[in-house]
């Protein structure tokens, strides 16, 4: 027996009818030096089928893969919605790429149109004559075009276009299992590899993420996405925000911890999401400067590891954190870590630095050797492989076809499963140090050593060893004016850590590297070390 419910497709072309329609009057707010300015969802939706009209006048007649080198904006939110629903394919182009790593995306996703922001302009004009497929670039803002002239390419202005163009676009029927956007890995291993998103796959994401067990989003909430737009499509955000009503506050350029703090106080978002590193900042500067943060109700955190003692520090301002996990293949969210009912104290907190929990919709095992199933016993540990209706099942143009396992995704994590669900990663399969035989976890020294009150932020890394194989060194950033010594911080890990796991090694190092989507960069700090380009104290 079959169902009698209507057969609806789910596009981004109805979360554009619905966020710009039922929820018109609901605003985005984009962060500018001289403060905000403000446009209605209902604007939004007029200027998206404008531009679809102008990007149908460039030749994007179908399934063209339509390029943006962009803030968080409404400009970009613009993009987001126009390009899917006219059945071409939104690629995010990740602006904290190296030229050649950029010129290599471009062509692989054969890119036709680039859209750029006045800002970046010097930036895309470096790689620009090396994008061989586009043929069009649109400049979005008032700009000196002439860096990008020479390169072959016809320049255009987004204002002049959307100003001749139509605000009527007849929105085309697609099939559910079209491309709607791509991105692509951050490359930390050989070539950045493509994963392209489905028209349901980003539906149902932006469904789950709305949903209470995710991040509770309502028609009275105000996102602000500070994760970059171009960097998994800023968590889903910006489709979640629409399908719940939800207005957005977009901070452009300004990242920084100042003047994050000083939109927060204006717009009073009420949930915002970003990678650690610039919550670490932020809470620095409150802590140095003051700052009112009372409207986040929510702030999600991943990419990395939230370290338990800046979840606790915005504990301390009223701010809670919630830790999600995800990567780009995964749409990005899979599990978000919100402690069980009734658990409270030091008991939550102890939840609530895992993973946390599987989305409904997905599955997730841990994989042993031989690839074997292992228990959900909270101790076994192996790699986590992952599946379900927004995880991709390859990469664009096959590439990579090992990733995939049995219709399961590798993910290339290495942690535990306890039988509540809750997913503890202890690091990733490359930065696991292997000592002896046994395995050390650098994220749980690393968050060891944060929790230091002199520790800004701490890498560990395996470096060879001639009796060991492999033992842990630890890259330390020290706050300003601190006196704190190797010896000192090996007797703070001391208290946490069995004494075989301590690093011998230690180096203090200004900052971090970090990769384009502020993840700490670890193959930099081997590389680093290898070179003899670290200071490096040994403790006997």
């Amino acid at each position: 027996m079959w169902s009698t419910m209507q057969d609806v497709p789910l596009t981004i072309t109805s979360i554009l009818r619905f966020g710009t329609g039922t929820f018109g009057t609901r605003e985005v707010v984009t962060w500018t030096a001289d403060g905000p300015r403000r446009r209605t969802f209902a604007e939004v939706g007029e200027r998206a089928a404008r531009l679809a009209n102008a990007l149908r006048a460039l030749g994007v007649d179908g399934d063209q893969r339509v390029g943006t080198f962009m803030w968080n904006n409404a400009e970009h939110l613009e993009a987001y919605l126009a390009i899917p629903s006219m059945g071409a394919v939104l690629h995010t182009l990740n602006i904290r790429l190296s030229a050649d790593q950029l010129a290599y995306i471009a062509g692989h996703a054969e890119d036709r149109v680039v859209l750029v922001d006045a800002s970046l302009v010097p930036l895309l004009a470096t790689v620009l004559p090396d994008m061989e497929t586009v043929r069009h670039v649109v400049v979005v803002g008032d700009a000196d075009t002439a860096p990008l002239e020479g390169a072959g390419k016809d320049l255009h202005s987004y204002e002049d276009l959307l100003a001749a163009a139509s605000p009527d676009f007849d929105w085309p029927e697609l099939d559910e299992r079209q491309a709607a956007a791509m991105c692509y890995t951050s490359g930390t291993t050989g070539n950045p590899k493509g994963v392209a998103y489905s028209h349901r796959s980003s539906y149902l994401h932006s469904m789950s993420a709305a949903t209470g067990n995710a991040f509770g989003l309502s028609a009275s909430d105000r996102v602000m996405p500070v994760v970059p737009m171009f960097h998994a499509n800023a968590w889903g955000l910006p489709y979640a925000a629409l399908l719940a009503g939800a207005s957005l506050v977009m901070p452009d350029r300004f990242l920084q911890a100042a003047p994050l703090v000083e939109l927060i106080e204006t717009e009073r978002p009420t949930v915002a999401g970003a990678v650690p590193t610039i919550w670490a900042d932020l809470l620095r500067h409150v802590r140095e400067h003051g700052g009112d943060l009372s409207s986040l109700r929510l702030v999600p955190c991943g990419g990395s590891a939230v370290p338990e003692s800046l979840l606790r520090g915005f504990d301390e301002l009223g701010v809670r954190i919630v830790q999600a996990w995800g990567m780009t293949e995964t749409s990005p969210v899979a599990t978000v870590a919100h402690p069980p009912v009734g658990v409270t104290g030091d008991e939550a907190v102890r939840y609530r630095i895992s993973q946390g929990r599987v989305l409904a919709g997905l599955e997730v095992r841990i994989v042993g050797d031989g690839d074997r199933v292992i228990p959900n016993d909270g101790t076994s540990v192996g790699e986590v492989e992952i599946r379900g209706p927004w995880i991709t099942g390859a990469y664009v143009k096959a590439e990579d076809a090992g990733r995939f396992h049995d219709g399961w995704l590798r993910t290339g994590d290495v942690g535990t499963l306890d039988p509540d669900g809750y997913l503890v990663l202890t690091d990733r399969a490359k930065d696991v140090i292997k000592s002896g035989g046994e395995w050390i976890s650098s994220v749980e020294l690393e968050n060891r050593l944060m929790a230091h009150p002199d520790v800004v932020e701490a890498a560990v890394v395996g470096v060879p060893d001639d009796r060991w194989q492999e033992r842990p060194l630890a890259s330390v950033v020290l706050r300003e004016g601190a006196t704190t010594t190797a010896a000192d911080l090996r007797g703070f890990l001391g208290e946490h850590v069995p004494h075989w796991q301590l690093p011998e090694r230690w180096t203090f190092i200004g900052e971090v590297p970090k990769t384009s989507v502020g993840k700490f960069d670890k193959k930099v700090l081997r590389r680093r070390y290898a070179d003899g380009a670290l200071p490096v104290e040994h403790l006997d």
